[in-house]
């Protein structure tokens, strides 16, 4: 995806060979027209899909899950990372260890949200060792739904969580995957 290759190369900060800051227009101010754009694109990557949900996690998910959601018309649905007084049961509840933040978290949704039939498109603005979307897989088929895809937004394909997903039998579509972060500089496959 053109679009966002732009402003991965203008806007995002190689912190080291590992780690890519991407806050101005991501994970922490939201370009929302860039956003609407990636909705568009995953909805054409996995158009006809039958996708009946679209599933992230809490908080730099929400924006491409949001506008994904509302593209193909169906709920989008959050897994939260924090513990919520009202989320006390009937949870769906999975580890999933962040490599950026260098922790791990449980992550939960409320039974109600994914039924047994739904076809669930999972969206994560990153991809690096695959935790998340792991996690999220895991989920989805507890409730006895089926995974229709994994949409991403950056992949950092040097990382082997896009191998390992597909390796897993999961279709895995990311709208820009990097090759490298050397020399302060992004590469991308």
């Amino acid at each position: 995806m053109q679009l966002l290759q732009n402003k991965v190369r203008e806007e995002g900060i190689v912190l080291n060979g590992q780690v890519l800051k991407v806050d101005s227009f991501l994970n922490h101010q939201m370009d929302p027209v860039l956003m609407k754009e990636v909705g568009r694109e995953f909805t054409r990557l996995f158009q006809g899909e039958n996708i009946t949900r679209v599933l992230t996690i809490e908080s730099s998910g929400i924006a491409p899950g949001i506008m994904t959601a509302l593209e193909l018309e169906v709920p989008l649905i959050f897994a939260r990372k924090q513990k919520s007084l009202t989320l006390r049961e009937d949870i769906y509840v999975e580890k999933v260890y962040s490599f950026t933040k260098q922790e791990s978290n449980e992550i939960t949704v409320s039974k109600k949200f994914i039924h047994p039939g739904d076809r669930v498109l999972i969206i994560d603005d990153f991809l690096a060792n695959g935790e998340a979307a792991f996690g999220l897989a895991r989920i989805v088929e507890q409730a006895g739904a089926e995974v229709a895809g994994i949409g991403i937004v950056i992949e950092k394909a040097f990382q082997p969580g896009g191998r390992l997903l597909a390796e897993a039998g999961y279709r895995v579509e990311s709208l820009v995957r990097i090759a490298a972060l050397d020399n302060g500089v992004v590469t991308f496959a």
